[in-house]
Parts: structure tokens; sequence; C-alpha cells
């Protein structure tokens, strides 16, 4: 009967491991802005490939313990750069006490058992000496005219 019963528990924790992994997943959308410009291009790159996405806008990433290194682009603007950073995530504390060191292997490998911020702002800066080209309205926004310049007396 102990045999038995040890059996069932050594399924369970083989079943319940990789709790990060059935929990949080192993992929995550990150949202990238570029203040005070939309449209730029940004790519975004770890050791678990490379990624492209148009701001404002997100992008499905695939999560590990590097960070996210990502280089935005446009045209009257300078390039920016900025390390997203991956950060480790307590469910993998669950693994412990359900699952034991299979499911924390199966968690770090997956990288489930880290994640990044879910929005990122990446400020773009006018090179200096041009005007950037002006971002087109929103959809729906009507455009406001310049103010008149003030009549000679």
């Amino acid at each position: 009967m102990k045999i038995h019963q040890l059996t069932v528990l050594a399924l369970a924790g083989i079943a319940l491991s990789g709790c990060a992994t059935i929990i949080n997943g192993t992929t995550q959308s990150v949202s990238i802005s570029t203040p005070p410009v939309a449209g730029a291009q940004c790519t975004l790159t770890s050791s678990e490939g490379t990624w492209y996405v148009t701001t404002p806008g997100s992008v499905t990433v695939h999560k590990t313990k590097n960070d996210l290194n990502a280089t935005c682009k446009k045209d009257g603007y300078q390039d920016a750069t900025t390390v997203i950073p991956s950060k480790f995530n307590a469910t993998t504390v669950g693994n412990v006490l359900l699952g034991g060191v299979i499911g924390i292997g199966v968690d770090a490998a997956s990288g489930a058992n880290y994640s990044y911020p879910d929005a990122t702002e990446i400020p773009m800066v006018a090179v200096s000496g041009m005007t950037p080209p002006a971002t087109p309205p929103a959809t729906g926004a009507t455009p406001v005219a310049p103010p008149a310049p003030p009549a000679k007396s």
C-alpha cells in the first residue's frame, strides 16, 4: 500500500511540475511607445529571437532570463535604445512545494519563471537642426491650424 501511495504522490509531483509554465506561459505581450512621436520602427532582441513593432504597439515575445534590447528608429529623430529588464517571478516558489526539482527545471528551461514589464516607453529626441516630420493626427481627430501672426499697426 505504501508503494502505491508513493507512486501516486510522485506522479502528482510530475504532473504539477512547471507551475509557472502552466500558469504564466512561455510568451508575453510587451507594449512599446515612443513619446513624443508615433510610427517609430522598433526591434526587440533577446537570446530567444528578434521581434519587430511599430509604435505605439505590442508584440508577443518569448520569455527568458535575459533582458530585451530595444532599438527604435524614425526619420527626423535620433535612434533610441533601451534595455527592458527580465525579472524573476515568484510563481517558481510553487514548484518547491508542488513540483520539486523537475518543475523548477521546466520553468527555468522554458523561461516561464521570468517576465518583462507590460509596457515600456522609449523616448525619441528630434535631430538638432531638423524639424521632425509632422505626426499625422489620430483617426477621427481634427487638425488644428497654428495661430495667425499678429497684425502690424
